[in-house]
């Protein structure tokens, strides 16, 4: 009788642990949401945990505990020892601060390295692990290679302009990018996380990146990562063409041609 009462306590519904694990379930939410939502308000800037207790109201020891699983899930990202800011899951809902006005300010970069080599250039800027083409420039050359229109959003890095703002990224964000989008890479010409990791790495040796065979069969490009006043990498360029157009010496004149529009239009940073 003792064992078949325990039996029904435990598979109802109403035993004596469901609505209490329940309301300390929608409790655990609560918090975990308002966690969230000052994280997201703080933005790049971050907060500490103090502040997260002040705004929340929440215990040092309960916040710990919140935002260990966060972090796990991508959610929230540590910001140097002290500071939490929006992790790459939440990408997607920050506002990208003059992203419209970064394309009208990259127009004249994208103009003047298309006018100069004849192929089409483009612009790009992160939305957390993916990038997503924000400007393009068709050239006076007979064939164009439009390897993306305005809006295209791909993995950050598979193509040059992605690569470069990829490479130009601190180790742990190029890390967490690569991780959240491993199950996606092969779709892009057989690209691989080690294959990437390579790529970072040579982007880094020689300043700017190639990459070809990738985004799009038969097209090779070089891109360049563009920065902000503070110098932090935001956005990247790229000029795209046939592989029988980019040999290397060509590969190296239009990385400088990049490099100089950039500096010549946006000298101050984006």
């Amino acid at each position: 009788m003792d064992e078949m009462s325990s039996r029904k306590r435990l598979e109802s519904p109403q035993g004596q642990d469901g609505p209490v694990s329940e309301e300390a379930g929608n409790r655990t939410l609560r918090r975990g949401l308002q966690v969230l939502d000052q994280v997201l308000a703080a933005g790049r800037e971050g907060l500490r945990v103090v502040d997260l207790c002040r705004a929340t109201g929440l215990e040092r020891a309960t916040l710990y505990r919140l935002l260990g699983p966060l972090i796990d899930a991508g959610y929230v990202a540590r910001q140097g020892r002290y500071r939490y800011q929006p992790g790459l899951r939440l990408a997607p809902l920050q506002p990208q601060p003059g992203s419209a006005n970064w394309a009208v300010r990259l127009e004249p970069v994208l103009a003047q390295v298309s006018a100069s080599g004849g192929d089409a250039t483009f612009a790009i800027v992160r939305e957390g692990a993916q990038s997503r083409c924000i400007a393009r420039h068709v050239g006076t050359h007979p064939v164009q290679i439009l390897v993306i229109q305005v809006g295209t959003a791909q993995p950050l890095g598979v193509g040059a302009a992605g690569l470069a703002l990829l490479s130009a990224l601190p180790e742990a964000e190029v890390e967490a990018c690569i991780a959240a989008n491993a199950d996606q890479l092969l779709a892009y010409g057989g690209m691989s996380p080690e294959r990437l990791r390579l790529l970072v790495a040579a982007s880094r040796e020689r300043g700017w990146s190639v990459v070809g065979n990738h985004a799009t069969r038969g097209v090779l490009a070089v891109g360049c990562a563009v920065r902000n006043a503070l110098g932090e990498p935001v956005a990247g360029i790229s000029v795209a063409t046939t592989l029988a157009r980019l040999p290397k010496a060509r590969q190296q004149l239009m990385a400088r041609v990049m490099q100089e529009a950039l500096q010549q239009h946006l000298s101050g940073g984006l």
